[in-house]
């Protein structure tokens, strides 16, 4: 049997069969990547944050405690700023300006204040009450997923410590992800734009249904914002969810 060449414009010979395999492999390509690209707008630039790492509900009559703060600049990333503490009842609470180390003088309802001091200034808070005894803070840690492209990804997820002390992310029941999607893996990040400086939690094996990750040593609730779902092979977003 005689095989049939095809002479490309540039001079280069090509049997037919190997041909239209490979313009099957480049309309292929084609059709993964903008599929995967979808609808994404890809910006790595956030609103720079001031957070309270280390936040309570209450603090005992008369105790002292630290308060610690973390700068995530314009791209999610910690970054080393100067911070100044502010109480907005010294009655209640004193704090030093500098330190963050809090004093509780009387009952009541105080306000803990942070400002950064950059070029423009960030500023967050908490409230706190003063009672007869400490409390720390253990917020309810959820959010829902979406697809930012075409392909389907939804549900909802938490996360939460487990009975080893770990942290796990949970997702729920409603969960459903696309079987299709090409090298699809799941982050922990402060830049829902962007995998750098996110923590890799492990590639999707899972596309439906209730199913859970353990987290790295180390990872608490109040380290990132956002869930993120990545397609590594043409390294965009796919989806993911703000953590509430």
């Amino acid at each position: 049997m005689r095989s049939i060449y095809i002479r490309l414009s540039v001079g280069i010979i090509f049997p037919l069969p190997m041909l239209i395999i490979r313009c099957a492999f480049l309309v292929l390509s084609a059709v993964l990547l903008s599929s995967c690209i979808g609808e994404d707008i890809v910006q790595d630039f956030v609103s720079p944050e001031l957070r309270i790492e280390n936040p309570l509900q209450s603090l005992g009559l008369d105790e002292s405690y630290q308060f610690e703060a973390l700068y995530l600049n314009n791209v999610g990333k910690p970054e080393p700023v100067e911070v100044r503490w502010f109480s907005e009842d010294t009655s209640v609470l004193s704090i030093d300006e500098l330190t963050g180390t809090a004093i509780a003088l009387s009952r009541g309802q105080a306000v803990v204040v942070a400002n950064t001091l950059t070029e423009s200034p960030v500023t967050t808070f908490i409230n706190l009450q003063i009672t007869d005894e400490t409390v720390s803070l253990n917020p309810e840690i959820s959010g829902s997923i979406t697809s930012s492209g075409s392909y389907r990804l939804t549900g909802d997820f938490s996360l939460r410590q487990s009975s080893q002390g770990s942290l796990e992310l949970l997702l729920a029941d409603n969960y459903e992800a696309s079987s299709s999607l090409p090298g699809l893996y799941v982050y922990l990040t402060n830049n829902p734009n962007s995998i750098n400086g996110a923590i890799e939690i492990g590639r999707v094996i899972v596309f439906n249904g209730a199913h859970s990750y353990d987290l790295p040593a180390g990872v608490s609730q109040t380290d990132y914002n956002y869930l993120l779902y990545w397609c590594k092979p043409f390294s965009v977003k796919v989806g993911g969810g703000t953590i509430n």
